[in-house]
Parts: structure tokens; sequence; C-alpha cells
């Protein structure tokens, strides 16, 4: 996703808009339905070994709890701060941890995604929800100033991740699926390497309404 031009931002950079809804769980648009703890079980990894491709089953359980309305001068973001922890029936150590936040800025439509891993990564990704309502896709590309990725030299040298994209789709039931892909330059290998996960989650408990709101009696 490219950034909006300068043009279309107003003169005015410092005015934050008045009269806020406090309440943030009534104001997410698309990201309404991420909103909650959630678990899944029957997530797939598929990620590179010297010796080929690996496939990992995983397990995974996510926290998304809303924070309070966000301003940038006139811009308003609603959100959400999240935390992903997953786990292998192979090992009781931590698979895979990440933490950052979902926002929502209603104005424009945008969505995004902020990633951090403890690997010395971080990534902010863009989008926006599918227009039939379904989901919505997020993206970020290395050396993108706006939607991009930040990597430790290292992870540079030896996993150098030149995309990400991560699609997640409402289902009926309540449940929400994600695909996520990170495209990879792996040292030694002449081709780039698909990362993929993939996983369903199922709601396990509600979130607990931001701060603003309790504070200002709106729930």
């Amino acid at each position: 996703m490219s950034a909006r031009p300068s043009s279309s931002f107003p003169d005015d950079i410092f005015t934050e808009p008045q009269d806020v809804d406090p309440n943030t769980l009534a104001n997410l648009g698309p990201l309404t339905r991420l909103a909650g703890v959630w678990e899944g079980r029957k997530g797939i990894d598929l990620n590179p070994k010297a010796e080929g491709p690996e496939q990992r089953a995983y397990f995974e359980r996510v926290e998304m709890q809303p924070i309070d309305p966000q301003a940038n001068g006139p811009q308003l973001l609603y959100g959400l701060r999240y935390h992903v922890h997953i786990n292998t029936e192979e090992e009781a150590a931590t698979f895979h941890d990440q933490v950052g936040y979902w926002l929502w800025e209603p104005a424009s439509g945008l969505i995004m995604q902020t990633v951090a891993i403890p690997r010395g990564q971080v990534v902010l990704a863009g989008g926006a929800a599918k227009t039939d309502g379904t989901g919505l896709v997020v993206r970020a590309t290395r050396g993108d100033t706006a939607y991009g990725i930040a990597s430790t030299p290292f992870l540079e040298h030896a996993f150098r991740t030149d995309s990400y994209e991560l699609t997640v789709t409402f289902n009926a039931d309540g449940s929400w699926s994600y695909v996520s892909d990170t495209m990879l330059a792996v040292h030694g290998q002449a081709e780039p390497f698909r990362h993929r996960d993939r996983n369903t989650l199922t709601k396990v408990a509600e979130p607990t309404p931001n701060p603003l709101a309790l504070i200002g009696g709106s729930q």
C-alpha cells in the first residue's frame, strides 16, 4: 500500500479533533471482529532450514484489547493492543512471540498493523478492509519509508525480509483465519523463500473496555 500524498493532508497539523467518542470498542470499524482473546490449535508454519523447508504444527493464543483513541494532530486513530504467543506440542519453549497494535483511521479507511518480535525486527504494515466486509489485508515492503520493515544487521545478512503480507478472513461462525506470507532472501539460497503461517482463531474471552471508556462511563 503506497503512502497518501502530502497534498491530501490539512495545513493545520496541530489541532486535534474535538468531541472524540472515548468508547474504542464502538469505533473500531473492521477491527471490531478482532477484539477479545482468541485461541487456535491448528496452526501451520512453513519455515526455511539448512536441509530444506520445514513444516511445523502450532497452537497460539492472541489477546487484543482496545486502547484509548489516539490523535496525531487532526488524525484520529482507534485501535487494539495485541500479544501473540505460539507454542508447539513438541516443546514447552516459546515458538513465536509478537506484540504490536492494530490501528483504524475512520476518516480514510486506513488499517495499520505494527509488528515487533524479540529477534530484532519491526514492521509497520498498511492496508484496508475488503470491500465485501469479509476481512482485511495489510502489507509492508523492505525499503518503504511509510509501510516498511526494519531488521538487525544479522537478519539482513542471513534471512532478509523483503515483504510481508497478512490476510485476515472473518468466518461466519465468529472465528477468524489468517494467512501470513513473508518473502525471505535466505543467505546462500538462489531463490526467495515464502515463509507462510496460517491458523484459525476462536474467541475464548471478551475484550476489556479501554480506560477512557470506563472513566467516561460510556459502556
